[in-house]
């Protein structure tokens, strides 16, 4: 691992310029201070600021309002070395702001109520209509979901959709309407993965289902604590759909299929129905596009059972479909912030995810005043050779400040840094890079390592796993990937390579704009080489591109306001405010 370089002399402090004390200049000055600290903190309680964690250390544990800092930084900045004007302690919001239920044991799941610890404070403000949406959410799914007779009545009905299987007992017992479900399976890489089960959330949110994550094999186990108190959303391995991992575009109990015989939103709807939104899924005559229309959605209202495999964040889609316009707006004020809040709500790694996370954080990055995260992933259809594509990224960090330039050779800085080796930096800059590869690591420590960082700062690089190769049937890769998330969500600035979906789910949870890579142009880097996102929102690779009223094609990004075109993928579409 890479070692701190870069040391600078440290600043004096409490004199002015002539080399006299500065207490005595102020002095006079104390009372207009603490007049203003105290209508400040009045402020504060009159109009409800939120509280924050001050950025006085890592092992400082008292809380004060931004707008505090403020002058408390002003006046401490005047004052080093003295004690604090105010001092306020106050609880951690573990809850997010009314986002998180407090219904769980901290011990099953360590990280629910610690990763927020780890991250900058949030800006994106939770609407109080999402939060009680949620909570009815969750008592929907302890009502309807695994183990309770319920389900089990649901699950009779699908295997014998012909007969009552209820009687007058169960019936009396049973909830006004019966539950229905919407059944997930995973598909491709863990980002892609993530991103669609953010997705079927909000569409189970929107829809009144209860979301249930079908595991077919062991690469999932032991990830994910459970998002739902009192239950949870994994489907049974008795389920008697079988195979829907292997469902796909030509599955007979497509909506586009059944919509093409002409079934769905009669009077008999089937038991069960599939949904196909893979990235093919705009392919052929019979395509499940029509799930962004009315029509779709009339299709799949009544049935009981709706099977969905996706590798895409089609959660932008969501906005497409004017029945749901109302609810959405009341849910996210702010659109630009859907992923943001859910993918907090729903993502908590497991206790041994969570324990990869903080070994890795406290032996490497703990230390560090300012995290920088770099995420590099490429694509072979859009190739760019190792050297350019480095090349690219340290031109990026370089030119938008992203991290300090290094020392010219024999520059008046390293002789100073040869004398003064022993003295504080000015800043600690932690670079956390995660890639399959290992290349992109060696070549940014070496930089720092052998030339230093030009204004003082010392910079050290790390890189958790380099493996080679994405085997998402793995369960140790998937676990190591969403350590590397997590701990890319911790950044402060992060710098991520265009389309990437492990990209998007790091920045996502961080609530980062995040600086992107753009893709090379004929196997060249691209100049600019990055740009600064307009959004924290992921990419829809595919969206239908599909006019609902006309029935024919259309550009999806310029439907409606709040969908636009990515930046990194001109094809796909994505949320902004």
């Amino acid at each position: 691992m890479g070692a701190w370089v870069g040391m600078a002399a440290a600043p004096a402090h409490g004199k002015t310029k002539s080399g006299h004390s500065s207490s005595s200049a102020v002095r006079p000055a104390r009372l207009a201070v603490a007049v203003t600290v105290m209508a400040v903190l009045l402020m504060v309680v009159l109009f409800g600021a939120r509280w924050t964690p001050s950025s006085a250390g890592a092992g400082d544990t008292s809380w004060v309002t931004a707008g505090a800092r403020v002058v408390i930084n002003a006046v401490s900045s005047g004052q080093q070395g003295a004690d604090p004007v105010v001092k306020v302690a106050e609880v951690h919001d573990r809850l997010l702001g009314g986002l998180l239920s407090p219904d769980f044991n901290d011990s099953s799941c360590l990280s629910r109520y610690r990763a927020s610890l780890y991250r900058r404070q949030s800006f994106h403000v939770l609407s109080s209509h999402l939060a009680s949406t949620l909570r009815r959410y969750e008592s929907l799914h302890r009502l309807c979901g695994p183990g309770t007779s319920a389900y089990e009545r649901a699950v009779a009905r699908l295997r014998s959709p012909s007969s009552s299987n209820t009687s007058d007992d169960d019936a009396a017992a049973a909830p006004p309407s019966e539950c229905r479900y919407l059944v997930w399976t995973p598909h491709a890489g863990l980002g892609n993965r993530m991103l669609s089960l953010t997705s079927a959330f909000l569409y189970a949110l929107l829809t009144g289902r209860v979301l249930l994550f079908h595991r077919p094999g062991d690469d999932m186990r032991d990830l994910f604590c459970e998002p739902f108190p009192g239950t949870t959303w994994i489907l049974p391995e008795d389920f008697p759909i079988r195979g829907m991992e292997r469902f796909g575009i030509h599955t007979r109990e497509s909506l586009g299929n059944a919509l093409g015989r002409g079934e769905g939103g009669g009077r008999a709807p089937p038991p069960w129905m599939y949904v196909h939104l893979r990235h093919d899924y705009t392919r052929g005559g019979a395509s499940d596009r029509l799930f962004f229309c009315d029509d779709g959605q009339d299709a799949l209202r009544r049935v009981g059972w709706v099977v969905l495999l996706s590798d895409n964040y089609f959660l932008p889609g969501l906005f497409l479909i004017p029945r749901f316009e109302r609810e959405l707006s009341l849910m996210f004020p702010r659109r630009d912030a859907a992923f943001h809040h859910l993918g907090r709500y729903l993502f908590h790694p497991s206790n041994t995810v969570w324990g990869m996370v903080m070994r890795y954080h406290g032996s490497y990055l703990a230390r560090a005043e300012e995290r920088v995260g770099i995420q590099v992933r490429t694509f072979g259809w859009a190739p760019i050779s190792t050297d350019d594509l480095y090349g690219q990224i340290v031109s990026c960090a370089h030119g938008e400040n992203i991290l300090p330039r290094v020392r010219e050779p024999g520059s008046s800085n390293a002789t100073a840094a040869a004398t003064t080796g022993a003295r504080q930096p000015a800043t600690r800059k932690a670079v956390l890079v995660v890639s399959l590869h290992g290349e992109y690591y060696e070549k940014i420590r070496d930089l720092y390592y052998e030339r230093g960082a030009a204004g003082g700062d010392a910079v050290s690089v790390f890189q958790p796993t380099n493996l080679g190769g994405q085997h998402s049937e793995e369960r140790l890769h998937n676990q190591k990937a969403l350590a590397e998330i997590m701990l890319l969500s911790f950044s402060d600035a992060v710098l991520t390579s265009a389309a990437s979906t492990f990209g998007y789910v790091s920045h996502g949870l961080a609530g980062l704009r995040p600086w992107v890579l753009m893709s090379p142009v004929r196997r060249r880097a691209p100049n600019p080489p990055c740009r600064l996102a307009a959004t924290i929102e992921p990419c829809f690779h595919t969206p239908p591109h599909y006019d609902c009223q006309a029935k024919t094609k259309g550009d999806n990004g310029r439907t409606v306001r709040h969908v636009r075109h990515c930046e990194d993928l001109s094809d796909g579409v994505q949320l902004v405010e």
